[in-house]
């Protein structure tokens, strides 16, 4: 009797201390007590003005903007993208659009499809667009699009950037940009292969992360045909800017 009494007790114990662990210990291993998981997936939204600023230099000083924007979660994306520019005193010469739903491909890059529809006092032309943007080793960020005009013209374009912490708040970013076109566009002024090249440096303070006024210098030169198109135009071929602005993101 005891020996069975004994064996009653220890099984009456041991599921007791078996329901009182897989109350404490739920299947995804965290206390009971302990509040719901966050649910990383939700969505969220993301703008930026990576560049706004004045350049300075030979010939009409200039204005630029470059911002980017995006709702969504990791995986799956609504991107805006929004860059142009022009001459104080004028109206903006050139302004471009872009519409995109973007798909995570791999933990640091997404792919990216859309629409791109251009603005100014030229041609306007409209463009599809397949593009690849995100980080690549050594911490170098990558931004690369395909674009097919509605007149079936093939232009590409390649930006990298890099940021060079010399404290938590000082940090440089140079950053590189490429434009390609498989064939002559007389009517944009684009020539075949390699057609403009723009690298530039730009010293940021972030007085807060969201808010960081830079100083910079940024050098753009037309190649190749390109470069041919602007000179019968009586455009400049290349220079040099000192320029200055403020970095923004909410």
């Amino acid at each position: 009797m005891r020996m069975r009494s004994f064996l009653i007790l220890f099984a009456t114990a041991w599921l007791g201390a078996g329901f009182a662990m897989a109350q404490e210990y739920p299947p995804s291993g965290a206390p009971a007590n302990w509040k719901p998981p966050v649910m990383d997936a939700e969505p969220i939204t993301f703008f930026q003005v990576d560049r706004s600023e004045i350049q300075l230099g030979r010939g009409d000083n200039t204005y630029l903007w470059d911002t980017q924007g995006w709702y969504g979660n990791d995986a799956n994306k609504l991107w805006v993208k929004a860059e142009g520019g022009g001459a104080f005193g004028s109206s903006f010469e050139v302004a471009e659009f872009q519409g995109l739903w973007s798909h995570m491909i791999t933990p640091f890059f997404d792919f990216q499809a859309g629409v791109r529809q251009d603005a100014g006092p030229g041609p306007s032309p409209t463009y599809a667009v397949l593009g690849l943007q995100g980080l690549a080793p050594y911490w170098f960020e990558v931004d690369s699009a395909l674009f097919l005009s509605d007149d079936g013209d093939l232009t590409a374009r390649v930006e990298l950037e890099y940021e060079l912490l010399f404290t938590q708040r000082l940090i440089g970013q140079p950053r590189l940009e490429a434009n390609f076109a498989a064939q002559d566009v007389p009517g944009l002024g684009i020539g075949s292969g390699l057609s403009t090249l723009e690298a530039g440096f730009r010293l940021r303070y972030e007085i807060r992360r969201q808010f960081a006024p830079y100083v910079g210098i940024a050098w753009q030169s037309a190649v190749g045909n390109t470069a041919d198109f602007r000179r019968l135009a009586g455009d400049r071929v290349a220079g040099t800017r000192f320029v200055a602005g403020v970095r923004l993101w909410f």
